[in-house]
């Protein structure tokens, strides 16, 4: 600001001031008519203009706006390191070539050094749960690493979705790490939709997930990826699993449908089942949607949440239950994820064999026996605990792979 004094007189500033008020004054007498899809940009710390304000008066008045907020960035936006509009464009949906985007067709994936800075914030979660990746050869045996995982496509990942889905970070920075592999989710409808931003909340915590490749739960989509030959991330548990009740750790809840393998069978898709384990060893759940339903005003936010987005609508059992809400929990000291993939499993061919049930049943228990695998495992890791892992860095090359279970 004292810059800006130096530079300006009183009468230039006056003389801008009545610039702005009279441009102010004829923009919004006429900001009725934009009907536009229009996307606003606000930076929290703008000394000079209240951006943050000014953004969400204008988003009440635009009929399709949204707005992405940058609460550490300046007046000078554009000009600040690390800042891509190309970036910001995808995430929020615009980078398209019609006037509704399709998430197959329309992406485009990062370069490798865009993909970095996207993984960039899953950093924390990382170092903090310092993640084991094991997987399974052909012949059955587990190795540490993903070399059991085919690279060529389609390849289908099916498996357990940990609390608050603290299971996607690690795993999808790790298979770009190392095999350069995209990941493609299939996530909840909530993130593509507004009704985050309706409720006063910041949509472009989600927009990561749009920028690395992840789509809608849809049957278009999923057949499409599958069509381009692509590795597919599928939770069938979905948001039932990912926010469960206290005590239903490690629980799996699938629908009864055998929908995935049927599409998956069609491209001879290879199937890879898996098992994750370690949250229980990062927070401990104190209140659950059971508890969170019998306090007034927080039971009135969830209907009102779940009421406008529905998934599952035309299924049963306990997914078609699954309701979005955010658990209270307690921090632990981190443990540490374990992640175990399966054989790949065959479909091309294999369903004169195995009929769709069966073959989604086999696949169900082979994610389920992964699961107590490492469960049991990782009681046999001497660096399954923080401190014990931050010891071993203290004592040796801090680039150095810290050991874990013995297979």
């Amino acid at each position: 600001m004292q810059v800006l004094a130096d530079v300006w007189t009183k009468e230039s500033l006056l003389w801008k001031l009545k610039m702005m008020e009279a441009a102010s004054l004829y923009a919004n007498s006429r900001i009725h008519a934009v009907k536009a899809q229009t996307l606003i940009l606000a930076s929290g710390r703008d000394q000079l203009l209240p951006s943050l304000e000014e953004a969400q008066r204008l988003s009440n008045l635009l009929p399709t706006c949204q707005m992405r907020n940058f609460n550490d960035s300046g007046h000078n936006l554009f000009m600040e390191d690390g800042f891509n509009l190309v970036t910001v464009i995808k995430g929020a949906g615009f980078y398209r070539r019609s006037s509704k985007i399709d998430y197959v067709s329309d992406y485009i994936p990062q370069n490798l050094s865009g993909i970095k800075k996207t993984t960039d914030g899953y950093g924390q979660v990382n170092m903090a749960a310092d993640p084991v990746m094991l997987s399974t050869l052909e012949d059955g045996k587990i190795v540490r690493g993903l070399a059991g995982i085919p690279s060529e496509g389609p390849v289908l990942f099916v498996g357990y979705h940990m609390l608050m889905g603290f299971d996607l970070a690690p795993l999808i920075s790790t298979f770009l790490e190392q095999k350069n592999i995209l990941v493609r989710g299939i996530a909840h409808p909530m993130f593509f939709q507004n009704e985050l931003e309706k409720r006063q909340l910041d949509p472009s915590l989600f927009d990561t997930l749009k920028i690395l490749g992840a789509v809608p739960v849809s049957p278009t989509y999923f057949y499409k990826l599958l069509a381009e030959k692509s590795h597919v991330l599928l939770y069938p548990g979905g948001v039932r699993e990912a926010f469960h009740r206290k005590g239903e750790e490690n629980k799996l809840f699938w629908p009864s449908q055998p929908e995935f393998v049927r599409v998956a069978s069609r491209f001879g898709t290879k199937i890879v089942p898996f098992g994750v384990v370690g949250a229980d060893d990062l927070m401990d759940i104190v209140l659950d949607y059971d508890d969170l339903m019998k306090i007034p005003y927080i039971k009135d936010v969830i209907s009102e949440l779940n009421d406008a987005i529905k998934v599952y609508a035309d299924t049963d059992g306990e997914v078609a239950k699954q309701k979005i809400h955010l658990p209270g929990v307690v921090p632990k000291l981190p443990g540490r994820f374990y992640y175990l993939f399966g054989k790949p499993i065959e479909t091309q061919g294999r369903m004169n064999e195995l009929g769709d049930k069966e073959l989604y049943m086999y696949t169900k228990s082979e994610v389920e026996n992964s699961i107590n695998y490492l469960k049991e495992k990782r009681k046999t890791d001497p660096y399954r605990s923080l401190l014990s892992r931050l010891l071993y860095q203290a004592t040796h090359d801090p680039n150095s792979e810290i050991p874990t279970l013995e297979l």
